[in-house]
């Protein structure tokens, strides 16, 4: 009987360029001699470069996030929903991989990371400035954040470009203003280095939206993405919190924090509070 099988693909009368010399190569296009070579560890541990490579590829999404995020907001404030609806359900695809990681991290026991822990010196997580980005487009604003990257110029630029714009939520009420929707004043025009105070008179607008979502369904569809995102961000949260409880215990973070505590502190901020304290109401 004739093996139906084959270890082998046949290529043969495949038209694969295999010269590729003076051409656009995979490699070439993705810069990965570049991407490939920036794991320096500082040890000679085994898992030191499991922990460089989950925090170099966690940066590249948060580039993305980014990226979308201010897509987003860019065709919200040219009335455009539809790419921002869009681009919104990529970011929440986007922070599923981040949440995912955290599980890879996991696997990594304490002993493994205390065996190269002291080599990071201060450096830490609390100093990813595409983080503290993402936080303040997302509308966590603090100004004293800040202060740790006034060393890295071009880092400290889009930090504070971050916290002096208005966040996804200002323009999202902008948006819903334009359509007609009695946002209060000063929710339109306020100090947006300041985090958002929650409105009972916003909350009441998306009372209306949520209660009947088919004559507002523009605005209700786009709350139902915000509240995707917050969850996601949530989750993304909090599986950080559990990563580092699980491999340091509750050791003081390398960057200064008291880790886990100050982890858990963030588990109840609120980005855009009024689509979650409707639905007590609705």
């Amino acid at each position: 009987m004739s093996d139906t099988f084959s270890s082998e693909v046949d290529v043969s009368g495949e038209d694969i360029h295999w010269n590729l010399k003076d051409a656009m190569s995979y490699g070439r296009y993705l810069g990965l001699d570049t991407v490939l070579n920036a794991q320096h560890k500082l040890t000679e541990e085994h898992d030191e470069t499991l922990f460089i490579i989950i925090h170099q590829v966690a940066e590249l999404w948060m580039k993305l996030i980014i990226h979308e995020s201010q897509g987003a907001i860019a065709h919200l404030r040219d009335d455009e929903v539809g790419p921002a609806l869009k681009m919104l359900a990529r970011v929440s695809r986007i922070q599923e991989q981040l949440i995912d990681a955290w599980g890879v991290l996991a696997t990594m026991t304490p002993s493994d990371y205390l065996a190269f822990r002291d080599s990071l010196g201060p450096s830490s997580g609390f100093q990813s400035y595409q983080y503290r980005t993402i936080e303040f487009t997302f509308g966590n604003k603090n100004a004293a954040m800040t202060r740790v990257h006034k060393d890295n110029p071009p880092a400290y630029k889009m930090v504070m470009a971050a916290l002096n714009a208005p966040s996804i939520w200002d323009e999202t009420l902008a948006f819903l203003a334009r359509k007609g929707y009695p946002i209060p004043a000063d929710r339109l025009e306020r100090d947006w280095t300041e985090s958002y105070k929650a409105s009972e008179d916003v909350e009441a607008i998306w009372k209306t939206v949520y209660e009947d979502s088919e004559t507002h369904w523009e605005a209700y569809e786009l709350g139902e993405k915000l509240v995707d995102l917050e969850h996601k961000f949530q989750q993304w949260r909090f599986n950080h919190m559990k990563a580092v409880e699980r491999i340091i215990g509750y050791r003081r973070g390398t960057g200064g924090t008291s880790g886990v505590s100050y982890l858990v502190k963030a588990l109840d901020l609120r980005f855009f509070p009024e689509i979650w304290t409707v639905r007590t109401l609705l």
